[in-house]
C-alpha cells in the first residue's frame, strides 16, 4: 500500500490509495469495501464502467462529499473472479446482449456470435456466460454462452440462478462420487472394532417430518450422581453419526465436503455437503439399522449442571424415528393415542421420552439461571405446491419436542468445547461475541429514548439483554425493543480463538452435532478422536481465504474477546510458538474464515431464493388491500410485513403523505413534522400492493390514507440461532464403559455403568 499524500488544505486521508473489493448497486454506481476495514468508497457510474462487481482494485480517494463521504477513482484492477455471469439473452436493435440477472453487475454484457437456430431457441431464456474481454471506459464486456438454463418461469429455475449467482458447488466431481459409490451399504464387522456397543439402548430420532438424514439420537434414564441411593439426576446420551469414519482427511470426498463447508437448504431442495450414499444413507441413523456414531455422554444433575461427560465411539440401533409433532403430542398426554401406538410397538420408548423431557426441563432451569437470551421469535415456513410456487406461508411453532431435542444438542455441543479446551489441541469453537462500542451506544440511547429504565453496564453480560427483553415483553413495542437488542450483536463465526458464546452465556462452544451437514463439526470429531488417541489432529494443506472472506479477515482484527477469555487458541495458552505451531495457527485461521464465508453464502442464496418466490407469490394480489405492521424504519421509508402473508415490501417515504418526515434515529422512527403522526417498529397500517419486481426481488405497498400511527403489536425477530454452555470446574478422570471400547469421563465422579437396556432386539 503506497503512503497516503495530504497537504495543509486537505482533509486528511484525500488522495491516500488503498486495496479492496467492488460492490455493485443496482442504480448504477458502486463501493469499494477496503481491505485494511475502513469505510466503503464512493465509485460513481463513470468508474463503474470499467469494473464488475466482485473485483478487487486499487482506488485512490479523489474528493469527499458535501457529507464528508470519501468518494473514489479506480487506479487498477488487480483481481477478477472467474465466476460465471447468469442472465437472459435479449436482442436490442439486432445485437444480441446477455442482461444479468445480479442488478450488481451495472452492464449488460455483448455476446459477439449466434447462430440462426441457437438465436431462435435461446431468445429470452436464462444463459450462464464467461467474460471473454474485460469492460472498459468506452466499451461493454464481452462473453460467451457456456450453459443454457432454461425460461425464467421454469419450476426450480430460482434455485438454478441462485446456486451460480452466489457461486454455491452443486456438483461433485467424479473421483467424489466414484469414492462415494465404493463405500460399502451397511456398517461391517470390522467396522465395529474398537467400538462401545449400544445396540440394545432404546436411542431414537426426533426430527422434523420432511427431515431425510437423521445425523442425531438421544436417550436418557434416571441416574444416582454422588453417594447417595436415590436418583438425583439424569444420565443423558447424545449420539452423532460418525462421518469421520468413512470421510478420511484429504480424500476426496473431503476435499469436496471443505469446498462446500455446509449444506444449503431451499424450499422443496437442498444442495448437500456429502453424497446422497452418505448424508441420506450409510452416516443417516435411520431407524432398525446398525450405524457407526461418537456418543457424549453425559451426567445431568437435578438443578441441570453438567456433573460429567465422557466422549467415546460406538455402534448404535435406532429403535424408532419420532417426529416432533408426535413427541410433543405424547408428551402432552402419555395416555393418548399416539402414545398407545408406540407402547403398541415398543413399551419401553414413552417412558424413555418422559426421561427426556425431565432432562429437558432441568436443562432449561439452568438456562435461565445463567441469563442467556431467548427472545420472542416467530418463524415462518414456506409450502409449496409441485411446482416449487408457493401455495401459503404460515408460522412454524416450536413446541417441547423441538426444545427438547436443542437443549440437548446445545449440552453436547459444550461438553466438545470443554474437551478440546482441556486438551490443549487445536480446533474449531463456535464464538459469538457481544455488542461493539459502537452499538453498545447506540442501544443505550435508543433505550432512554423509549423510556425503558434498565441500563447496560460497561461490559454487558447476556443476562443483562435478556432482563430488559423480560421487562418489556408486555410492552407494545415489544418487537422493536427486541429487534434492537439483537441487532447490537455480532453475527456467530468459527475460529480457533476461544472468546466464548455471548447469546448462550458460555466460556466456551462448538458444533458437534451435525457433521453430516456442517464441515466444522466434521473437524471436531476428527479432533475429540485423535484426543482420545493420544494424538494431535493434523489438518492438511488447506485453500487460503479468498476475496469473499474480506470481511470476516477485518473481523477478526477488530474483534475484542470477551472478559475472562483468552485471546489465543487453547492449544498454545501462554506458550512461545513454534514455526509450526504458527502456521497449524494459520491454518485453523483459515478453515474458520472459510466455514464461515461458505455458511453467509448459503445463507444469502436460501434468502434469495425465498425472497423470488415471496415476490412472486405476492404479484398475484397487486392491486389488492392488505393489513400488516411495520418491522423495520429507515431514512427513505418503512418495511412492513403483512398479517396473513407473513411477506415484507418496502413503503417509500414519498408515500407516507404531504409532508415532511424526519428520521429520528435514537427511537427509531419516522415522525410528521407538522402532523406529529409517528411511524415506529410494530406500528400497524393498512397497504395496497403496488408494485413488484421480480429481478431485483423487491416488493413495494402503498400506504392507503386514512391511515394513522398507531402501537407496537407483533413480535417477530430472526432467530439467531444462539447455542448454550458448561461449567467450567474440570477434574481429569477415566471410566470404562461396558462394552468393547474404552472412554474417558471428563470431571469428578466417573460414571462406570452402561445405560440400562430395553428388551434386547432379536439377532
Amino acid at each position: 500500500m503506497k503512503t497516503k499524500i495530504t497537504t495543509a488544505q486537505e482533509p486528511a486521508g484525500l488522495l491516500s490509495e488503498f486495496k479492496g473489493t467492488v460492490l455493485g448497486h443496482q442504480g448504477g454506481h458502486g463501493f469499494v469495501q477496503r481491505d485494511d476495514g475502513g469505510a466503503d468508497v464512493y465509485l460513481a457510474m463513470n468508474e463503474m464502467r470499467a469494473v464488475l462487481h466482485g473485483d478487487s482494485v486499487l482506488v485512490r480517494i479523489q474528493r469527499l462529499d458535501r457529507k464528508g463521504r470519501p468518494e473514489g477513482h479506480v487506479l487498477d484492477i488487480l483481481a477478477r473472479p472467474e465466476r460465471p455471469i447468469i442472465g437472459r439473452l435479449l436482442n436490442e436493435g439486432g445485437v444480441w446482449v446477455v442482461a444479468p440477472e445480479d442488478k450488481r453487475y451495472g452492464q449488460d454484457i455483448l455476446i459477439p456470435k449466434l447462430t440462426k437456430a441457437q438465436a431462435d431457441e435461446w431468445t429470452g431464456k436464462v444463459v450462464v456466460i464467461a467474460l471473454t474481454e474485460k469492460p472498459a471506459l468506452f466499451a461493454q464486456p464481452i462473453g460467451k454462452i457456456t450453459e443454457v438454463l432454461g425460461a425464467a418461469d421454469d419450476p426450480g429455475m430460482e434455485i438454478e440462478i441462485a446456486v451460480r449467482k452466489f457461486d454455491v458447488p452443486h456438483l461433485f466431481s467424479e473421483a467424489c462420487l466414484k469414492a462415494a459409490k465404493a463405500l460399502p451399504d451397511k456398517v461391517l464387522a470390522k467396522d465395529k472394532k474398537g467400538r462401545v456397543d449400544l445396540t440394545d439402548v432404546p436411542l431414537v430420532t426426533i426430527d422434523g417430518e420432511d427431515a431425510r438424514d437423521f445425523d442425531d439420537a438421544v436417550y436418557a434414564e434416571p441416574a444416582v450422581i454422588g453417594k447417595g441411593k436415590k436418583p438425583n439426576g439424569w444420565r443423558l446420551l447424545v449420539a452423532i453419526a460418525d462421518v469421520s469414519h468413512y470421510v478420511e482427511t484429504g480424500a476426496a470426498i473431503d476435499i469436496d465436503a471443505y469446498e462446500r463447508a455446509t449444506s444449503v437448504y431451499f424450499p422443496r431442495r437442498v444442495i448437500p455437503m456429502l453424497p446422497e450414499k452418505l448424508s441420506n444413507g450409510l452416516c443417516s441413523l435411520n431407524p432398525e439399522v446398525e450405524r457407526l456414531c461418537m456418543v457424549c455422554d453425559m451426567l445431568i444433575t437435578n438443578e441441570g449442571e453438567l456433573h460429567a461427560y465422557q466422549f467415546y465411539p460406538a455402534v448404535m440401533f435406532s429403535h424408532a424415528r419420532f417426529t416432533y409433532n408426535e413427541v410433543a403430542a405424547i408428551l402432552t398426554n402419555t395416555k393418548g393415542l399416539e402414545a398407545n401406538k408406540r407402547n403398541a410397538q415398543n413399551p419401553v420408548l414413552v417412558p424413555h421420552l418422559e426421561h427426556l423431557h425431565d432432562v429437558y426441563r432441568a436443562l432449561l432451569a439452568a438456562r435461565n439461571v445463567r441469563g442467556a437470551v431467548d427472545f420472542d421469535t416467530v418463524e415462518t415456513q414456506i409450502i409449496c405446491d409441485e411446482n416449487g410456487r408457493i401455495e401459503r406461508i404460515v408460522p412454524r411453532k416450536r413446541n417441547d419436542a423441538h426444545r427438547l431435542i436443542e437443549e440437548c444438542m446445545l449440552a453436547a455441543n459444550v461438553c466438545s468445547a470443554d474437551f478440546i479446551a482441556q486438551s490443549h489441541n487445536p480446533g474449531l469453537f463456535r464464538v459469538h461475541e457481544g455488542p461493539t462500542p459502537e452499538k453498545k451506544e447506540i442501544l443505550r440511547n435508543y433505550l432512554k429514548a423509549i423510556g425503558v429504565m434498565a441500563t447496560l453496564s460497561a461490559e454487558p453480560i447476556p443476562a443483562e439483554f435478556q432482563a430488559i427483553a423480560n421487562a418489556t415483553k408486555e410492552r407494545p413495542d415489544a418487537a422493536q425493543i427486541h429487534t434492537m437488542l439483537l441487532r447490537s450483536m455480532q453475527q456467530a463465526i468459527y475460529t480457533p480463538i476461544n472468546s466464548g458464546h455471548f447469546g448462550l452465556a458460555f466460556q466456551a462452544y462448538t458444533h458437534f452435532t451435525s457433521p453430516i451437514r456442517r464441515y466444522p463439526d466434521l473437524l471436531v470429531h476428527r479432533v475429540i478422536k485423535a484426543t482420545l488417541n493420544a494424538t494431535t489432529y493434523q489438518l492438511p494443506n488447506l485453500p487460503t481465504p479468498t476475496q469473499a472472506h474480506t470481511k470476516l479477515n477485518q473481523w477478526m482484527a477488530k474483534r475484542k474477546p470477551l472478559q475472562g477469555t483468552s485471546d489465543k487458541p487453547s492449544s498454545n495458552v501462554g506458550k512461545k510458538l513454534s514455526k509450526q505451531q504458527l502456521a497449524d495457527q494459520e491454518a485453523w485461521q483459515a478453515a474458520g474464515l472459510h466455514c464461515s464465508a461458505c455458511e453467509r453464502r448459503a445463507d444469502e442464496a436460501s434468502r434469495d431464493v425465498e425472497q423470488w418466490l415471496k415476490c412472486k407469490y405476492v404479484k398475484q394480489h397487486l392491486g389488492e388491500e392488505l393489513t400488516g405492521v411495520v418491522s423495520t424504519v429507515t431514512s427513505f421509508g418503512l418495511f412492513v410485513t403483512l398479517d396473513q402473508m407473513f411477506v415484507e415490501g418496502l413503503i417509500h417515504i414519498t408515500e407516507l403523505g404531504g409532508e415532511y418526515y424526519r428520521f429520528d434515529e435514537a427511537r427509531q422512527e419516522l415522525r410528521g413534522e407538522r402532523t406529529g403522526i409517528r411511524y415506529a417498529a410494530g406500528t400497524p397500517v393498512r397497504v395496497q400492493v403496488a408494485g413488484v419486481d421480480l429481478d431485483a426481488r423487491k416488493i413495494d405497498f402503498k400506504l392507503l390514507k386514512d391511515e394513522q400511527a398507531g402501537e407496537s403489536k407483533i413480535k417477530t425477530l430472526p432467530n439467531d440461532n444462539f447455542e448454550a454452555r458448561p461449567a467450567r470446574e474440570k477434574i481429569q478422570g477415566k471410566a470404562k464403559a461396558k462394552g468393547k471400547g474404552k472412554a474417558s469421563f471428563v470431571r469428578a465422579s466417573p460414571v462406570t455403568t452402561r445405560p440400562k437396556s430395553g428388551k434386547s432386539r432379536k439377532k
